[in-house]
């Protein structure tokens, strides 16, 4: 035996080497196979050469997407609610009427996402804005409190402060009066307060559960992959999705170490069955349960005039239906593009894209917060910004409360608004779900909504950029370069 080790000890080096190279190689080789990202790939090639083995390791837990959704197999016998083929012809022949007034270069964009998205573009909707929690948590509660069969919550962070506990109290209650109430929480989104509500929730008796196990070993390799939706739906007839989580942070007239602005949105008609669809899939996924039948998805009337769509976007069968919807509505503006978004790191494709329509003389305005939350995402924003102010887009920075909203509308026409960021995150790691609407008046309200934003904001000028000092300059381009990671 101390043969053997003393051989061990005398072969180390050579045994290291040739560990360190196997695992750089096998690495290498399964980036090649797996990684569509050129600079990713060569990114986390020269991380496995350059440090052996602790780059392979890193790979293994952060570059590769491991997950394998129960969800994926289960949609094939999904109930969903879909039009028949008249149905469908009608809401086409609706559609191109419908833009032939004002917006007929959009049908372009309709035939994309078509293409892009496998849920079709169902007419007869009504959508009513809810800005911040003072608007839009007395809504949701009241449809709660009215709920007489079922109730569906998916969320990022439910915290357990004031206004998360009113919502489990007003979950408790629906149990307690016989409706079924399902809730999924993302398990990074629990650890935001201490304890968790998830407790609360159990011993309410809701059937509540965590998206993806807890972020400890041996559970990190899925530590990247988020459900960032935000979805209610209530008797199957009334939803309400946006970019707002549960916590009283969002109640901007209350005290709270982040008075966090945001939108929310209650939705009737059709296209409520493409928020159940989605929620149906992530509990599937989560609880191994399936849930059927009218009680969650019932045949759905005509509410109002808009055009929708739900968009789903993931790290699985559903990556890149976003980026490429945002590419298609850039590509098809004429007139404006109004983004508001908390963090702004879109890929080259993106910002060329935002570029060439900006020197079309299409107006673009991008409003982000002046504040952020999260800093190093601020700082890597600013690392890219240079390309857009060259080529005339317009930034705006708006004063505090931090601004969380989530809204794109282009020529007045075309709304987008969910759970999404404009940054990697949101487009190649979390699980994401928006809403495309097709219609004036509500697309008018919401781009007078974001052009009173720029009244008390402040716009930067390329000169303003470039006199930047050298350390924050330094400073922003480093981050910038961790942009994909953040």
């Amino acid at each position: 035996m101390i043969q053997f080790f003393e051989a061990v000890a005398f072969y180390a080096p050579e045994l290291v080497s040739i560990l360190a190279t196997l695992s750089a190689v096998l690495t290498t080789a399964h980036i090649v196979l797996h990684k569509q990202e050129t600079r990713s790939a060569i990114g986390w090639i020269g991380l496995s050469w350059l440090v052996p083995v602790v780059g392979s390791a890193l790979y293994l837990m952060l570059g590769v997407n491991r997950i394998h959704r129960r969800a994926v197999s289960l949609r094939a016998d999904l109930q969903r609610y879909e039009p028949d083929e008249d149905a469908r012809a009608v809401a086409g022949e609706k559609i191109d009427e419908h833009l032939a007034d004002r917006a007929a270069h959009l049908g372009q964009l309709v035939r994309l996402v078509d293409e892009v998205v496998r849920r079709p573009l169902l007419a007869g909707n009504h959508i009513e804005p809810l800005f911040n929690g003072e608007q839009a948590y007395p809504e949701m509660l009241e449809a709660i409190d009215n709920a007489q069969t079922s109730i569906s919550l998916s969320t990022y962070i439910f915290d357990n402060d004031k206004w998360g506990r009113k919502f489990a109290h007003a979950l408790t209650q629906a149990v307690q009066r016989g409706v079924e109430v399902r809730v999924l929480i993302d398990a990074a989104g629990l650890r935001y307060s201490f304890p968790s509500i998830l407790g609360r929730l159990k011993r309410g008796g809701i059937k509540a559960r965590r998206f993806l196990p807890s972020l400890w070993p041996p559970h990190l390799m899925s530590a990247n992959l988020r459900n960032h939706r935000k979805v209610m739906v209530v008797d199957g007839r009334i939803g309400f999705t946006g970019g707002m989580n549960i916590r009283t942070a969002h109640v901007v007239s209350e005290d709270s170490k982040l008075p966090t602005r945001d939108l929310q949105f209650r939705i009737e008609g059709p296209v409520v069955s493409h928020l159940q669809e989605v929620f149906v899939d992530d509990w599937a996924f989560s609880a191994n349960e399936e849930l059927r039948g009218e009680t969650w998805f019932p045949t759905l009337e005509p509410k109002g005039e808009l055009f929708a769509r739900g968009i789903v976007d993931g790290p699985d069968e559903n990556v890149d239906k976003l980026p490429w919807t945002l590419l298609g509505a850039i590509t098809s503006a004429q007139r404006t593009i109004r983004v508001v978004t908390p963090y702004f790191l879109p890929d080259e494709s993106i910002v060329d894209a935002l570029n060439v329509a900006a020197m079309r003389g299409v107006r673009v305005d991008i409003i982000m917060p002046k504040k952020n939350n999260l800093p190093y995402v601020q700082w890597a924003s600013f690392g890219q910004l240079r390309p857009l102010l060259v080529h005339g887009c317009n930034v705006w920075l708006t004063p505090p409360p931090f601004e969380h909203s989530k809204l794109t509308v282009v020529d007045r026409y075309w709304t987008l608004f969910g759970s999404s960021n404009w940054d990697p995150r949101s487009h190649r790691l979390n699980f994401e779900f928006d809403v495309e609407c097709y219609d004036t008046d509500f697309a008018d309200g919401l781009d007078d909504w974001a052009l009173d934003k720029l009244e008390g904001a402040h716009r930067i000028t390329l000169e303003e950029y470039d006199e930047r000092g050298t350390a924050r300059k330094l400073r922003d381009g480093a981050f910038r370069l961790l942009a994909p990671y953040l």
